[in-house]
């Protein structure tokens, strides 16, 4: 029997999604605990990975089971699992339905604020403006320029540019369905969301990096164009820090899952 589960996880203390050698993992953390409650061997099969530091407001994976449980699995999880870890549905699914090769598409929220914050600082990434290198008596970041930037990702196919191993991917063609960077009223934080059918090692976090530079006037709209195209020479990728990303929505062509109230959700207020 295939059941699949939507939870949510606060990434902070973990080295990303997928189980590995000698590190703390949300994947070992979860099948630990099945393997205690079952009390049998339980492989969890996720839909992508995330890296270390990065959270997930809704993130699906699918387990096998040769019986139902005779009890409710989503409670005992929830009882014995970390907090940072939970579980919102348990939904018994058809055989072959697959958690991480059945999805058509997913989002992914990235949150940056512009004054410190000594709670917001571990849900959102802090950006010091002064910190900025551009020419002096330039504005800062221009969140127009940014903006139009985003918009651009929607027409872009190839995003080797923006992939922290390409030479890892069969191929480094994504289709961008939405692309959308906002700005709140103040100018004190900045929201950029992006829906895709697929995601790149490190994609999201690189584009973040790029914005930026787009925005501190560092990379012009013409290059961030070609980077898209897969034109231009290679450089260096550094990517955007992981706290203030989320993966935030995974599609399916036969489940429709709700957001969930949360960190994610409430940090979209105000845009």
């Amino acid at each position: 029997m295939r059941y699949f589960l939507h939870i949510g996880y606060d990434g902070s203390k973990y080295r990303g999604w997928q189980r590995q050698a000698e590190a703390k993992s949300v994947q070992e953390t979860i099948e630990v605990n099945l393997e205690r409650i079952l009390k049998s061997k339980v492989t969890v099969y996720g839909c992508g990975r995330t890296d270390a530091g990065v959270h997930a407001s809704q993130y699906t994976l699918h387990i096998n089971l040769e019986e139902a449980p005779a009890f409710d699995l989503k409670f005992r999880l929830n009882k014995n699992l970390p907090e940072d870890i939970v579980v919102y549905d348990v939904i018994l699914m058809e055989d072959r339905q697959h958690a991480r090769y059945d999805a058509i598409s997913r989002t992914y929220d990235y949150f940056i604020h512009f004054n410190t914050d000594p709670v917001l600082n571990k849900y959102s990434t802090y950006l010091n403006l002064e910190n900025i290198e551009q020419e002096p008596g330039k504005i800062k970041l221009d969140f127009e320029l940014m903006k139009q930037a985003a918009t651009m990702l929607i027409k872009g196919k190839d995003f080797r540019h923006f992939c922290k191993q390409p030479d890892i991917h069969n191929h480094t063609l994504c289709e961008v369905s939405n692309a959308k960077l906002a700005v709140n009223s103040s100018k004190s934080k900045m929201h950029f969301t992006m829906t895709a059918n697929r995601f790149l090692r490190g994609m999201m976090r690189i584009i973040v990096a790029t914005l930026i530079e787009v925005g501190a006037k560092n990379l012009s709209l013409d290059n961030f164009e070609k980077m898209l195209n897969n034109k231009g020479e290679e450089t260096e990728k550094q990517p955007a820090h992981p706290n203030g990303l989320y993966l935030s929505k995974v599609e399916y062509p036969y489940l429709n899952l709700d957001e969930e109230e949360g960190i994610c959700r409430l940090l979209k207020g105000g845009y």
